[in-house]
C-alpha cells in the first residue's frame, strides 16, 4: 500500500499515537510536518493561510522546546534577502498563530527569539521518530516481525512530502534530513518483512518501489531476493539487468556490492527457503499479561543485548521474589516475546517436582538435550555421570542462539550445570532467593504490585464493567490481596466463576483474617498451599521457628526481639531469621538507628504464620 507520497506502509492499529494504542486523542491538538505543515484539533483542520505562516509553524515545531532565533525565522522566510519589516512581520505570523491554536499550547517571547510548547499535542513527526527507534532495535535484537510492525507503523505517520507547504529556504534545509530518515525507515521495514518471510507479499510493493526509484540499488537488490525466494528466478535476472543497464547509460558505474551481492546469491541458489521459525517448548503465556510492564521490559533488554568481545559469555538473568509473587508468570512472558531473537529454540525446565523436591541436574539435563532434538533414548543417559551430561549440552550450545528458562531454583549447582556455552546463548531462572554460586549477571527482585496494577489484573479476570460497578469493594479487595499477583489471581478466578454474586461479597469474606487464607483458594489455586511448599524447603528448626515469630506482628522487627518471643539465642534466631528471607518468606529492611538487622513479614505470609500450629522449638 503507497501513501501520497509514493512510500509504502502498512496499517498497524495504535501505531504513530505517542499515547497508545486505544487511547482517547479525540479532543487533542494535533500537528503534521510529514505532510502538508497543519493543526488540526478534534479532526477538525484550524485554518492557517500562507507559506510563511505554516514555515513559522514548522520551525517553533522542529526545535522541540528550544529557544527559535528571531534570525532563525528570518532566514526560514527569507533566506539571506530578509525585508526591512521583517521583525515585525514575524510578530504578526506569532501572533496569528497564538490566535489560531488558541490555549491548547503557548508560544511565549523569550529573548531574541520564540519558544512553542506543545508537550501537549500529537506531533505526527515525533511519533514516527519514537516508533522507528523501536523499530530498528527490533532489528537489532532480531524480532522481525515485530520491527516489522513498528517501522510499517512509522512509515504509516507519513501523508505526503514533508514540509509540501513551507518556504523553499527552510525546505531545502530541512526535507532532505526528513526525507533520508524516511527511506531508512523504508529500508529497515523491508529487511524485516525479508527475515520474517513475506517475500511474496513484498514483491508487488517492491516492483512499485522500483519502477519509481530506478536507481535505488537497495529496493532492486531487496527485489532480486524476494523474487528469488518467490521462485521467479527469470525475473530477478531481467531486474538485475535492467538495473545494471539503467546504472551505466545515467551514472557510468557497475552495480555496488549489495546489488551484485543479492544477484551472486541468487545465481548459486543460496536461502531459497523462509527463515527458519524458533522452537519454542514453554509454559502457555497468560491471555492478557497485566502488571510487571517494567520489569519485563528490563528482562527482555537483558536478554537480547548482545553480548561483546572476545571473553563473551551467554547471558544470564534471575527472577527473585517471595511465593506467589508471578515470577514463573513473567518468565513465560518474556521467553515467549524474545522467542525470534533465539532461533535455535527456547526450552524450558522445571527445577522442582511436583513434590517440592529439587530435581537432580543431571535428570533436567536429559530433558533439556531430548527437547534438542538428541537421540530417543537421551532421558536414560540421566544415569550416566553429570559431567557427561554437561559436556554434551555444552557441545551442543557452543554455537547456538538458543533461550533457557529454568523456573524454581533452589541452588547455584542447579543452574551452573545448565548454563548454555555459546555466548549468543541466554540464561532466564526464576527462584524464591538468590542460591549460592550463582552464574547469573542479572537479578531482578520482584515486590508486591502496586494498587493499579492489581486492579487491571482483577479487570482482566472479571471484566471491567464489573470492577467500575463496586469500586470501594474492589479496594478493600486489593487491600486485602495486598499485592501478591497469586492471592489476586485467586480472587479474580472465584469471581469470574460466580458472576452473579458480588466483589462486595468476597471482599467481606477476605476482611475476616481468620478466612482469608481459606477464601484465597480455587481449583488447583491454593495460596496456603503454595506457602507451605515454599515452608517445606527450609530446615526443620527453621521451619518450626515461622508459627512463633507470628506474635511479633509485621515488623520490622530486629533478632533480639525473634529471639525473646522465641526463646532462642540471639544468633539462632538471626540464622533462621536469615534463611527465612533467602526463602523470600521475610523481608529484610534497612539497618535501624542501632545499626540491627531488621525483618519484616508480608501481610498474607503473616496471617500463614498465625495459622500453622505452632512446634515446641529445640533449646
Amino acid at each position: 500500500m503507497l501513501n501520497s507520497a509514493g512510500v509504502a506502509f502498512r496499517p498497524v492499529e495504535g501505531a504513530g499515537d505517542p499515547h497508545g494504542p486505544g487511547a482517547d486523542t479525540s479532543g487533542a491538538l494535533e500537528f503534521r510536518l510529514l505532510g502538508p505543515v497543519s493543526a488540526t484539533r478534534a479532526g477538525t483542520v484550524i485554518p492557517l493561510s500562507g507559506a510563511k505562516i505554516h514555515t513559522v509553524l514548522a520551525v517553533l515545531l522542529l526545535a522541540r522546546g528550544a529557544l527559535v532565533a528571531d534570525s532563525r525565522l528570518s532566514t526560514a522566510l527569507w533566506g539571506d534577502a530578509p525585508p526591512p519589516t521583517s521583525n515585525a512581520q514575524i510578530y504578526t505570523y506569532v501572533s496569528r498563530l497564538r490566535k489560531a491554536l488558541g490555549n491548547y499550547v503557548q508560544i511565549f517571547r523569550k529573548g531574541p527569539g520564540y519558544v512553542l510548547d506543545a508537550r501537549a499535542a500529537k506531533i505526527d513527526l515525533f511519533s514516527f521518530e519514537r516508533l522507528e527507534r523501536l523499530g530498528r532495535q527490533a532489528l537489532e535484537e532480531n524480532r522481525h516481525e515485530e520491527a516489522g510492525r513498528l517501522l510499517g507503523g512509522a512509515l504509516d505517520c507519513w501523508s505526503g512530502y514533508a514540509l509540501e507547504n513551507v518556504t523553499e529556504h527552510l525546505l531545502q534545509f530541512e526535507r532532505p534530513r526528513l526525507e533520508f530518515l524516511r527511506a531508512q525507515a523504508l529500508e529497515r521495514r523491508i529487511e524485516a518483512d525479508l527475515s520474517f518471510g513475506r517475500h511474496r507479499s513484498l514483491v508487488p510493493e517492491l516492483l512499485s518501489l522500483v519502477a519509481r526509484f530506478p536507481m535505488d540499488e537497495n529496493l532492486r537488490a531487496h527485489l532480486i531476493t524476494a523474487l528469488h525466494r518467490s521462485d521467479r528466478q527469470a525475473e530477478a535476472v531481467q531486474v538485475y539487468g535492467e538495473g545494471r543497464r539503467i546504472l551505466d547509460e545515467q551514472l557510468g558505474v557497475v552495480p555496488g556490492q549489495l546489488l551484485s551481492g543479492a544477484y551472486l546469491r541468487m545465481l548459486r541458489g543460496e536461502r531459497t527457503d523462509t527463515p527458519r521459525r524458533p522452537h519454542v517448548l514453554l509454559p502457555g503465556r497468560a491471555a492478557a499479561f497485566t502488571g510487571r510492564t517494567a520489569e519485563a521490559a528490563r528482562l527482555r533488554s537483558l536478554l537480547l543485548r548482545r553480548p561483546a568481545g572476545p571473553a563473551a559469555r551467554p547471558r544470564a538473568v534471575l527472577v527473585t521474589g517471595m511465593p506467589g509473587s508471578g515470577k514463573t508468570a513473567l518468565a513465560a512472558e518474556v521467553a515467549h516475546g524474545c522467542a525470534e531473537a533465539f532461533p535455535d529454540g527456547v526450552v524450558h525446565a522445571d527445577l522442582q517436582d511436583t513434590d517440592g523436591t529439587a530435581r537432580p541436574p543431571a535428570a533436567v539435563l536429559a530433558d533439556i538435550l531430548a527437547a534438542l532434538g538428541e537421540t530417543p533414548d537421551t532421558r536414560q543417559t540421566a544415569r550416566q555421570g553429570l559431567n557427561e551430561l554437561v559436556s554434551r549440552y555444552r557441545a551442543l550450545t557452543a554455537d547456538a542462539r538458543l533461550l533457557v528458562v529454568l523456573d524454581d531454583a533452589s541452588s547455584g549447582v542447579q543452574l551452573t550445570a545448565l548454563l548454555p556455552a555459546g555466548p549468543d546463548s541466554a540464561l532466564l531462572a526464576t527462584s524464591r532467593g538468590r542460591p549460592a554460586c550463582l552464574p547469573a549477571g542479572h537479578t531482578m527482585n520482584l515486590g508486591p504490585l502496586g494498587d493499579e496494577d492489581a486492579v487491571a489484573l482483577l479487570a482482566e479476570a472479571v471484566g471491567a464493567d464489573r470492577i467500575r460497578a463496586e469500586p470501594a469493594a474492589v479496594r478493600d479487595l486489593v487491600r486485602y490481596c495486598a499485592g501478591l499477583p497469586l492471592a489476586l489471581r485467586i480472587a479474580g478466578a472465584r469471581l469470574a466463576a460466580r458472576p452473579h454474586r458480588t466483589v462486595a461479597r468476597l471482599s467481606a469474606r477476605l476482611a475476616d483474617p481468620h478466612t482469608r487464607l481459606a477464601a484465597l483458594s480455587y481449583g488447583n489455586l491454593n495460596l496456603a498451599r503454595t506457602f507451605g511448599r515454599a515452608l517445606a524447603r527450609l530446615t526443620p528448626a527453621t521451619a518450626a521457628v515461622l508459627p512463633w515469630l507470628a506474635s511479633v506482628g509485621p515488623g520490622p522487627f530486629t533478632a533480639r526481639l525473634a529471639g525473646e518471643v522465641t526463646g532462642l539465642a540471639e544468633t539462632e534466631a538471626e540464622r533462621a531469621l536469615e534463611e527465612l528471607v533467602d526463602g523470600s518468606l521475610l523481608l529484610a529492611e534497612p539497618d535501624g538507628a542501632l545499626g540491627e538487622d531488621r525483618y519484616r513479614f508480608h501481610p498474607l505470609v503473616l496471617l500463614h504464620a498465625d495459622t500453622t500450629p505452632r512446634r515446641e522449638l529445640p533449646r
